[in-house]
């Protein structure tokens, strides 16, 4: 099974960063409280292959304690981003593939160019999407399955599962 997102290149850029990283930190992790690999406390992950939009798999392992650690502002970033139920209509829209501001518009039921754009400026300082031309919306790819998992794992937590 292949682990890494396709997409483009500043994506597999981003996502070979992030690789080194974690292997970097699984090679000494008493020196770096972020390592990949498992600690005393255990460890969390996910994956998923998903071909919605075009096939993309990803698979993450991170210490379970480490994560504790993470930017707790870079994530509540992310989950007021997601907190809306305008906003997370605008991603499961484009979870399903690009689509332009009309488009999501109408998907979204929202009432004015205006509101869809505020959302889409919150999404987009959130790094959830990107605009890929002028009127044309995204997710990355290497952001699909996180995304997916992160609804999953908020109706666990709702006990809508």
């Amino acid at each position: 099974m292949n682990d890494r997102p396709t997409g483009s290149h500043e994506d597999r850029i981003a996502d070979l960063e992030r690789r080194v990283r974690l292997l970097e930190n699984s090679a000494s992790p008493e020196e770096s409280p972020g390592s990949a690999s498992p600690g005393a406390a255990g460890s969390i992950g996910y994956q998923g292959t998903v071909a919605l939009s075009g096939t993309v798999s990803w698979t993450i392992e991170y210490d379970a304690a480490a994560t504790l650690d993470l930017d707790g502002s870079a994530i509540a970033a992310v989950l007021d981003a997601l907190g809306s139920p305008a906003r997370l209509a605008i991603v499961r829209t484009l979870l399903r593939g690009p689509a332009t501001a009309g488009e999501l518009q109408e998907a979204t039921a929202l009432s004015s160019p205006g509101r869809l754009y505020h959302h889409l400026r919150t999404l987009s300082a959130a790094h959830v999407v990107e605009q890929q031309s002028r009127n044309r919306y995204h997710i990355p790819p290497a952001k699909v399955v996180p995304l997916l998992v992160l609804s999953l794992a908020a109706a666990d937590v709702a006990e809508q599962l």
